[in-house]
């Protein structure tokens, strides 16, 4: 690895590390170091050398040697349409344009059985509510990003099905800078979920409280003619407390509408759901990732597409199935540091959130009720 600087990155090494050997190759300098509190320095290590436009990496070595390995930064490949500044806010505005059309009609359909309210305010409500829930998830990313020292993009939003399905595939940011360590990587996936759920409760909430109680001789004509008082796309445990906080659901015998605000909270609570699942690269799959390894990892992104078939959601497991075998997990500069006792103690109270977020069968409380 030749280049003028590279005695600067030895002395710089040498500065911070106790170092016992040094290995020099075509393409990287390799460093064996002797330190027991690397952590920390290695972080250092890693920030000072991204700024001269290289990349470390930590790797123990089978014999039990512990290695920072420094290469030139590969040249990043991306594609025009995502360096743009223009695209993040063309599909914002594709998005918003998607969801309110989704909410008007969903509204103009809801009012031919009992009224909701005036289709273009509903559509509005419907809209903050749905985009607020997402975008809060991904501004929980990037202030966490911008804790650890990471730039991140925009949200891209993703426009969906409007009318015929749903109007909106979720959001997702890009990251500018080096993920370090496990810590950083677990923080960063964290941090979206949980905001985005604050705001998935609150508007389920709002929507139970909202929401009109078919009285039996309506719902039934409803279900025979229409059906469309018949949901079976599951539902969460969450939206199930919303609901029994003000004395409906299927647990006082009595058929809520899905109204477009409900059905919000429903694609928030969905949404969260995916993402707490520890697959691939979702960020359920990042957390799983630092806590587990790479082999667990595999093998709980499998058990997270067999949980998504059981619960009827084959399209998801498929494009899982598909992205994982094309590029399986992220991987930090320091894949040796452990993780916190406090943040393996955060997973477990995850495993709690995406039981209470997962699409359940219809009638799956109750059925556990004597």
């Amino acid at each position: 690895m030749e280049d003028p600087s590279q005695e600067n990155i030895i002395s710089l090494v040498n500065s911070i590390f106790q170092v016992s050997d040094f290995t020099k190759t075509e393409f990287s300098l390799e460093f064996k170091i002797e330190d027991i509190d690397f952590k920390s320095k290695f972080e250092g290590l890693a920030r000072k050398l991204e700024d001269m436009r290289y990349v470390c990496k930590l790797e123990k070595m089978e014999e039990g040697g512990l290695y920072v390995i420094i290469q030139k930064f590969p040249p990043r490949k991306q594609r025009k349409w995502l360096s743009s500044t223009w695209t993040p806010r063309i599909l914002f505005a594709i998005v918003i344009s998607f969801v309110m059309v989704d909410g008007y009609y969903r509204t103009s359909w809801a009012n031919s059985i009992v009224e909701i309210g005036d289709p273009l305010e509903m559509a509005a409500v419907y809209t903050l509510s749905l985009l607020g829930i997402l975008g809060i998830h991904e501004l929980g990313h990037i202030i966490a990003a911008k804790a650890h020292g990471l730039k991140t993009t925009w949200p891209y939003f993703i426009p969906g099905l409007p009318v015929i399905g749903i109007p909106t595939f979720g959001a997702f940011i890009q990251s500018k800078g080096l993920t370090i360590n496990r810590e950083i990587l677990f923080d960063v996936a964290i941090a979206g979920p949980i905001a985005g759920l604050v705001i998935a409760i609150i508007v389920s909430m709002f929507a139970a409280y909202t929401a009109p109680v078919l009285d039996q001789e309506l719902s039934e004509g409803v279900f025979d003619d229409t059906r469309l008082s018949e949901w079976g796309m599951g539902e969460p445990l969450l939206m199930t407390a919303s609901l029994a906080m003000f004395g409906k659901g299927d647990v006082y015998g009595n058929t809520v509408y899905m109204t477009p605000v409900m059905f919000a909270a429903w694609i928030g609570f969905l949404i969260t759901f995916l993402n707490l699942l520890p697959a691939w690269q979702l960020d359920g799959g990042h957390m799983a990732r630092t806590l587990l390894g790479v082999k667990l990892h595999k093998y709980a992104t499998y058990g997270s597409m067999a949980i998504l078939v059981l619960l009827n959601f084959w399209l998801m497991a498929l494009l899982i199935l598909f992205m994982s075998s094309r590029n399986p997990s992220a991987s930090p500069l320091d894949d040796v540091s452990p993780l916190s006792r406090n943040r393996k103690l955060a997973y477990l109270g995850i495993i709690v959130l995406a039981v209470l977020c997962a699409p359940l069968p219809s009638g799956f409380l109750s059925g556990l009720l004597p």
